[in-house]
C-alpha cells in the first residue's frame, strides 16, 4: 500500500500560479503522476515522471506551463502550474504505480490515488 498525500490546491486568477504537493510514505521505483478531473468529464492525465531517472511526460494542453518534479529526500513530488487557465480547473489527483520499466503516461498503470485536491481558476 502507498500512501499519499495532496496540498496545494485553491483559487487563482487565470495567468497566476500555484504549486501542488504529493507526499508519499518511502520511495519505490516506478512512476508518479497528476491527473486532473472536471465536472461533467472524464480524468485527464496531466503530468507523470519515472521515479529512478526523472523522465517526465506531460499533456500537450500543459506543456510549456506546468512542470512535474521530486524530491526524492522529501518524499514528495510536486506540480508546478504557470500561466493557468480557466479551463485547468479541476479536481488533481496524485497518483502512484510501482514497478520498473513502466508506461508512466498511461493511467492504466497507477493503482495507488491520493484524495485529490481543487484547483479554480477565475477568468
Amino acid at each position: 500500500q502507498v500512501q499519499l498525500v495532496e496540498s496545494g490546491g485553491g483559487s487563482v486568477q487565470a495567468g497566476g500560479s500555484l504549486r501542488l504537493s504529493c507526499r508519499y510514505d518511502y520511495y519505490r521505483s516506478g512512476c508518479m503522476g497528476w491527473f486532473r478531473q472536471a465536472p461533467g468529464k472524464g480524468r485527464e492525465g496531466v503530468a507523470t515522471i519515472y521515479t529512478d531517472s526523472g523522465t517526465p511526460h506531460y499533456a500537450d494542453s500543459v506543456k510549456g506551463r506546468f512542470t512535474i518534479s521530486q524530491d526524492k529526500a522529501k518524499n514528495t513530488v510536486y506540480l508546478q502550474m504557470n500561466s493557468l487557465k480557466a479551463e485547468d480547473t479541476a479536481i488533481y489527483y496524485c497518483a502512484a504505480a510501482r514497478g520498473l520499466f513502466i508506461p508512466c503516461s498511461e493511467g492504466y498503470v497507477y493503482n495507488y490515488w491520493g484524495q485529490g485536491t481543487q484547483v479554480t481558476v477565475s477568468s
